[in-house]
């Protein structure tokens, strides 16, 4: 059997700093933003599995289709001997791709966090006793050292995280990719679809009240963290849909007018009442847009799948 390689190039203590950072920029500016990658402390990570199984939530179930029907298509056109996959986590979905891959010698799965990472490895590697699993502690939207591993490589980025991103930050996740790759290797990239707006609206504001739990938990975390008085039954929970930018924004509105306080950050923060805090934006795409992004950055789209509806897309693209 194959060993468990586990490599960190994430310091101990960058989670704490880039909190601290993220949190006093996006609470000093106007209008107030927090990235959404605080969302997902234990809590936040199995609210989110929750909102993948609502009924409004269509995107993972969408993704998976594509995967379970198309992987065979996807390693054929792709011919890769290593898969890298940025945002692993569990590993779960990627399932399907190392199934499907004949050639497969390697596979790379880099996450922030390790234990996602050592959990998801250790069950790869036994039930793929021939594939070396280099997992990686990074941050992928930093620059990445990659482990020596047989080409030609695929890069996935799945789930639609790509539009967590905003587009200049997209153009610079996706120039940092190219780096990564040598011509005739690819990337494998989830991508959310431009539909109804009501459809778009439910699925980050689900009846269940699931994505607001989930969107309260960042102040949650920056209460445990940074010892915040942050009350999240004081602010509502929001989605909207920008039809000019194509992408939902999931903020918190304050109920009221209120100050809170970040010990930690030496740091006091008004709210007037109705005051927005914005913590995600959930950019939807369009089949010209995402092949223009793509060449833009040094990658041709050579393939684009979707589900039966039409409502998600994978694309492969080639380094060139």
């Amino acid at each position: 059997m194959s060993p468990l390689h586990v490599t960190r190039t994430l310091p101990e203590d960058a989670t704490d700093a880039a909190l601290r950072a993220d949190v006093l920029h996006g609470l000093t500016i106007t209008p107030k933003w927090l990235p959404p990658k605080w969302f997902y402390d234990a809590r936040g990570s199995e609210l989110f599995e929750r909102i993948t199984e609502l009924p409004e939530y269509y995107p993972t179930r969408a993704e998976r289709e594509i995967l379970a029907t198309r992987s065979g298509e996807i390693a054929a056109a792709s011919g890769a001997r290593t898969l890298v996959e940025l945002g692993s986590g569990s590993s779960e979905k990627t399932r399907y791709l190392i199934e499907a891959f004949p050639s497969l010698a390697a596979y790379v799965p880099v996450d922030v966090s390790e234990s996602a990472l050592t959990q998801a490895g250790k069950a790869l590697v036994a039930e793929h006793p021939r594939l070396d699993v280099h997992a990686l502690i990074a941050d992928f939207t930093a620059p990445l050292a990659l482990p020596e591993t047989p080409g030609p490589r695929l890069v996935a980025f799945l789930g639609g995280t790509i539009g967590n991103l905003l587009p200049a930050e997209r153009a610079g996740f996706l120039a940092s990719v190219r780096s990564l790759l040598a011509p005739g290797d690819g990337l494998l990239l989830g991508t959310d679809l431009v539909k109804d707006e009501e459809v778009l609206v439910r699925a980050y504001d689900d009846a269940a009240g699931v994505t607001a739990a989930f969107n309260k938990n960042v102040l949650a975390v920056i209460d445990r963290e940074l010892g915040a008085d942050f009350d999240p039954d004081t602010f509502d929970h929001v989605a909207v849909w920008d039809a000019e930018r194509e992408w939902i924004e999931m903020r918190l509105r304050s109920r009221t007018a209120q100050t809170v306080k970040v010990p930690a950050l030496d740091l006091a923060v008004d709210f007037a009442a109705g005051e927005e805090l914005r913590t995600e934006v959930s950019a939807k795409f369009r089949k010209e847009g995402v092949t223009g992004e793509l060449a833009a950055a040094g990658l041709e789209l050579t393939h684009w799948w979707t589900d039966a509806r039409g409502r998600f897309a994978l694309s492969l693209s080639v380094a060139r």
